[in-house]
Protein backbone atom coordinates (compact mmCIF):
# COMPACT_ATOMS: atom_id res chain seq x y z
CA UNK A 1 0.00 0.00 0.00
CA UNK A 2 1.17 3.52 -0.73
CA UNK A 3 1.77 5.97 2.11
CA UNK A 4 1.10 9.71 2.28
CA UNK A 5 3.03 11.75 4.82
CA UNK A 6 0.90 14.62 6.14
CA UNK A 7 2.51 17.56 7.95
CA UNK A 8 1.73 21.05 9.16
CA UNK A 9 4.49 23.66 9.29
CA UNK A 10 5.40 27.18 10.33
CA UNK A 11 9.00 28.41 10.06
CA UNK A 12 10.59 24.96 10.32
CA UNK A 13 13.81 25.48 8.33
CA UNK A 14 16.07 24.39 11.21
CA UNK A 15 14.71 20.85 11.44
CA UNK A 16 12.54 20.13 8.38
CA UNK A 17 15.32 18.67 6.22
CA UNK A 18 16.17 16.05 8.87
CA UNK A 19 12.51 15.08 9.11
CA UNK A 20 12.01 14.76 5.37
CA UNK A 21 15.25 12.82 4.96
CA UNK A 22 13.92 10.30 7.48
CA UNK A 23 10.83 9.46 5.36
CA UNK A 24 12.78 8.86 2.14
CA UNK A 25 11.95 5.40 0.82
CA UNK A 26 8.78 5.39 2.90
CA UNK A 27 6.61 8.22 1.60
CA UNK A 28 4.99 7.95 -1.83
CA UNK A 29 3.57 11.43 -1.28
CA UNK A 30 4.38 14.29 1.09
CA UNK A 31 1.63 16.81 1.80
CA UNK A 32 2.49 19.93 3.79
CA UNK A 33 0.00 22.55 4.96
CA UNK A 34 1.87 25.69 5.99
CA UNK A 35 0.43 28.61 7.95
CA UNK A 36 2.57 31.37 6.44
CA UNK A 37 6.25 30.58 6.97
CA UNK A 38 8.66 33.43 6.30
CA UNK A 39 11.84 31.33 6.31
CA UNK A 40 13.10 28.62 3.93
CA UNK A 41 10.43 26.07 4.87
CA UNK A 42 8.81 26.09 1.43
CA UNK A 43 12.03 25.74 -0.56
CA UNK A 44 13.22 22.86 1.64
CA UNK A 45 9.86 21.11 1.24
CA UNK A 46 10.03 21.47 -2.53
CA UNK A 47 13.54 19.93 -2.57
CA UNK A 48 11.85 16.72 -1.45
CA UNK A 49 8.98 17.00 -3.92
CA UNK A 50 6.38 17.87 -1.29
CA UNK A 51 2.99 19.24 -2.24
CA UNK A 52 3.00 22.57 -0.42
CA UNK A 53 -0.21 24.40 0.50
CA UNK A 54 -0.60 27.66 2.39
CA UNK A 55 -3.61 27.95 4.69
CA UNK A 56 -4.41 30.48 7.41
CA UNK A 57 -3.90 29.12 10.91
CA UNK A 58 -7.02 27.43 12.30
CA UNK A 59 -5.57 25.54 15.26
CA UNK A 60 -3.67 22.26 15.49
CA UNK A 61 -6.66 19.94 15.10
CA UNK A 62 -8.26 21.63 12.07
CA UNK A 63 -4.86 22.24 10.46
CA UNK A 64 -3.93 18.55 10.70
CA UNK A 65 -7.27 17.57 9.19
CA UNK A 66 -6.64 19.89 6.25
CA UNK A 67 -3.36 18.15 5.50
CA UNK A 68 -4.96 14.71 5.78
CA UNK A 69 -7.82 15.67 3.46
CA UNK A 70 -5.31 16.62 0.76
CA UNK A 71 -3.61 13.20 0.86
CA UNK A 72 -4.50 10.73 -1.88
CA UNK A 73 -3.18 7.42 -0.50
CA UNK A 74 -4.86 4.87 1.77
CA UNK A 75 -2.28 5.04 4.57
CA UNK A 76 -1.46 8.32 6.32
CA UNK A 77 1.65 8.96 8.38
CA UNK A 78 0.84 12.20 10.19
CA UNK A 79 4.01 13.64 11.71
CA UNK A 80 5.27 16.99 12.91
CA UNK A 81 8.06 18.91 11.24
CA UNK A 82 10.33 18.15 14.19
CA UNK A 83 9.72 14.39 14.25
CA UNK A 84 12.38 12.10 12.79
CA UNK A 85 11.42 8.56 11.81
CA UNK A 86 13.93 6.03 13.14
CA UNK A 87 15.24 3.33 10.79
CA UNK A 88 13.58 0.67 12.92
CA UNK A 89 10.25 2.49 12.73
CA UNK A 90 10.52 2.91 8.96
CA UNK A 91 11.00 -0.83 8.59
CA UNK A 92 8.02 -1.52 10.87
CA UNK A 93 5.70 0.85 9.00
CA UNK A 94 6.60 -0.74 5.65
CA UNK A 95 5.89 -4.15 7.17
CA UNK A 96 2.46 -3.05 8.44
CA UNK A 97 1.31 -1.26 5.29
CA UNK A 98 2.59 -4.00 2.96
CA UNK A 99 0.59 -6.74 4.68
CA UNK A 100 -2.53 -7.20 2.54
CA UNK A 101 -4.10 -9.31 5.31
CA UNK A 102 -3.68 -6.60 7.92
CA UNK A 103 -7.02 -5.52 9.41
CA UNK A 104 -5.56 -2.99 11.85
CA UNK A 105 -6.17 0.63 10.87
CA UNK A 106 -4.87 2.93 13.61
CA UNK A 107 -1.50 2.91 15.36
CA UNK A 108 0.07 5.02 18.08
CA UNK A 109 3.84 5.40 18.09
CA UNK A 110 6.24 6.27 20.89
CA UNK A 111 7.86 9.71 20.64
CA UNK A 112 11.27 9.86 22.29
CA UNK A 113 12.06 13.48 23.08
CA UNK A 114 15.37 15.05 22.05
CA UNK A 115 15.86 18.44 23.72
CA UNK A 116 18.91 20.68 23.40
CA UNK A 117 20.69 17.86 21.58
CA UNK A 118 20.08 15.21 24.28
CA UNK A 119 17.66 12.30 24.48
CA UNK A 120 15.34 12.90 27.43
CA UNK A 121 14.33 9.64 29.09
CA UNK A 122 12.66 10.82 32.30
CA UNK A 123 10.40 13.54 33.64
CA UNK A 124 7.46 12.19 31.67
CA UNK A 125 9.15 12.92 28.34
CA UNK A 126 10.72 9.51 27.70
CA UNK A 127 7.51 7.66 26.80
CA UNK A 128 4.82 9.58 24.96
CA UNK A 129 2.61 7.64 22.58
CA UNK A 130 0.64 9.51 19.92
CA UNK A 131 -1.47 8.37 16.98
CA UNK A 132 0.64 8.88 13.89
CA UNK A 133 -0.20 6.06 11.44
CA UNK A 134 -3.72 5.30 10.24
CA UNK A 135 -5.86 4.55 7.23
CA UNK A 136 -7.53 7.55 5.65
CA UNK A 137 -11.13 7.78 6.81
CA UNK A 138 -10.56 5.79 10.00
CA UNK A 139 -10.96 8.91 12.16
CA UNK A 140 -10.03 12.57 12.42
CA UNK A 141 -8.57 15.11 14.81
CA UNK A 142 -10.88 17.17 16.98
CA UNK A 143 -11.11 20.95 16.66
CA UNK A 144 -8.85 21.79 19.61
CA UNK A 145 -6.57 24.76 19.02
CA UNK A 146 -3.89 22.94 21.02
CA UNK A 147 -3.63 19.47 22.60
CA UNK A 148 -5.57 18.03 19.68
CA UNK A 149 -6.68 14.39 19.79
CA UNK A 150 -7.34 11.83 17.08
CA UNK A 151 -10.91 10.57 17.45
CA UNK A 152 -12.01 7.18 16.15
CA UNK A 153 -14.38 4.38 17.12
CA UNK A 154 -11.85 1.68 16.30
CA UNK A 155 -9.20 -0.20 18.22
CA UNK A 156 -5.84 1.55 18.49
CA UNK A 157 -2.69 -0.55 18.26
CA UNK A 158 0.80 0.25 19.52
CA UNK A 159 4.13 0.45 17.69
CA UNK A 160 7.10 0.36 20.05
CA UNK A 161 9.72 1.60 17.56
CA UNK A 162 10.57 5.27 18.10
CA UNK A 163 9.94 8.61 16.53
CA UNK A 164 12.68 11.00 17.62
CA UNK A 165 10.86 14.15 18.64
CA UNK A 166 13.31 17.05 18.37
CA UNK A 167 11.24 19.19 20.71
CA UNK A 168 13.64 22.10 21.07
CA UNK A 169 17.01 22.55 19.42
CA UNK A 170 18.22 25.44 21.59
CA UNK A 171 16.92 27.59 24.42
CA UNK A 172 16.34 30.35 21.87
CA UNK A 173 14.21 27.94 19.87
CA UNK A 174 12.25 27.08 23.02
CA UNK A 175 11.36 30.67 23.83
CA UNK A 176 10.61 31.50 20.20
CA UNK A 177 7.78 28.98 20.47
CA UNK A 178 6.95 29.63 24.12
CA UNK A 179 4.90 32.80 23.57
CA UNK A 180 2.87 31.32 20.74
CA UNK A 181 2.12 28.05 22.51
CA UNK A 182 1.11 29.64 25.82
CA UNK A 183 -1.19 32.05 23.99
CA UNK A 184 -2.79 29.25 21.97
CA UNK A 185 -3.27 27.21 25.15
CA UNK A 186 -4.91 30.13 26.94
CA UNK A 187 -7.18 30.77 23.95
CA UNK A 188 -8.30 27.16 23.96
CA UNK A 189 -9.16 27.35 27.67
CA UNK A 190 -10.95 30.66 27.13
CA UNK A 191 -13.00 29.13 24.33
CA UNK A 192 -14.03 26.30 26.67
CA UNK A 193 -14.87 28.74 29.50
CA UNK A 194 -12.28 27.18 31.77
CA UNK A 195 -11.92 29.19 34.96
CA UNK A 196 -8.60 30.28 36.42
CA UNK A 197 -7.65 30.68 40.06
CA UNK A 198 -4.61 31.83 41.99
CA UNK A 199 -3.86 28.14 42.61
CA UNK A 200 -3.46 27.58 38.87
CA UNK A 201 -0.92 30.39 38.62
CA UNK A 202 1.01 29.75 41.85
CA UNK A 203 0.53 26.17 43.06
CA UNK A 204 0.12 24.29 39.77
CA UNK A 205 3.56 25.32 38.41
CA UNK A 206 5.27 24.27 41.64
CA UNK A 207 3.53 20.90 41.56
CA UNK A 208 4.44 20.47 37.88
CA UNK A 209 8.13 21.05 38.62
CA UNK A 210 8.15 18.59 41.53
CA UNK A 211 6.29 15.97 39.52
CA UNK A 212 8.66 16.19 36.55
CA UNK A 213 11.96 16.69 38.35
CA UNK A 214 11.48 14.56 41.48
CA UNK A 215 8.62 12.06 41.11
CA UNK A 216 9.27 11.29 37.44
CA UNK A 217 13.05 11.29 37.93
CA UNK A 218 13.83 14.26 35.70
CA UNK A 219 16.99 14.84 37.71
CA UNK A 220 18.46 11.75 36.02
CA UNK A 221 18.60 13.71 32.76
CA UNK A 222 21.15 16.12 34.25
CA UNK A 223 21.04 19.87 33.72
CA UNK A 224 18.71 19.40 30.76
CA UNK A 225 16.23 17.65 33.05
CA UNK A 226 16.31 20.56 35.48
CA UNK A 227 15.86 23.16 32.73
CA UNK A 228 12.97 21.26 31.15
CA UNK A 229 11.17 20.88 34.49
CA UNK A 230 11.72 24.57 35.28
CA UNK A 231 10.56 25.91 31.90
CA UNK A 232 7.60 23.51 31.83
CA UNK A 233 6.40 24.84 35.19
CA UNK A 234 6.84 28.38 33.91
CA UNK A 235 4.88 27.43 30.78
CA UNK A 236 1.96 26.41 32.98
CA UNK A 237 2.14 29.63 34.99
CA UNK A 238 2.25 31.90 31.92
CA UNK A 239 -0.57 30.05 30.16
CA UNK A 240 -2.89 30.50 33.13
CA UNK A 241 -1.85 34.11 33.65
CA UNK A 242 -2.65 34.84 30.00
CA UNK A 243 -6.03 33.19 30.53
CA UNK A 244 -6.59 35.48 33.50
CA UNK A 245 -5.77 38.47 31.30
CA UNK A 246 -8.30 37.31 28.72
CA UNK A 247 -11.04 37.19 31.33
CA UNK A 248 -10.09 40.68 32.51
CA UNK A 249 -10.50 41.87 28.92
CA UNK A 250 -13.38 39.87 27.49
CA UNK A 251 -12.95 41.37 24.05
CA UNK A 252 -9.39 40.03 23.73
CA UNK A 253 -10.18 37.23 21.33
CA UNK A 254 -12.46 39.35 19.15
CA UNK A 255 -9.81 42.06 18.86
CA UNK A 256 -7.14 39.49 18.13
CA UNK A 257 -9.18 37.85 15.41
CA UNK A 258 -10.14 41.17 13.84
CA UNK A 259 -6.48 42.22 13.66
CA UNK A 260 -5.60 38.95 11.88
CA UNK A 261 -8.41 39.33 9.39
CA UNK A 262 -7.70 42.99 8.69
Amino acid sequence: MKISVAMITFNEEKILRKTLESVKGLADEIVIVDSGSTDATKSIAEEFGAKFYIESWKGYGPQRNLAIEKCKNEWILNIDADEEISKELKKKIIEITSDINNKKEIFKINRLSVCFGKQIKHGGWGTSYAIRLFKKGSGKFNDNIVHEEFKANKEIFKIKENIYHHSYLTMEDYFNRFNRYTTEGAKDYYKKNKKVSILDIVVNPIYKFLKMYIFRLGFLDGIEGFVIASTSSMYSMIKYFKLREMYKNGSYLQKNNNSKNG
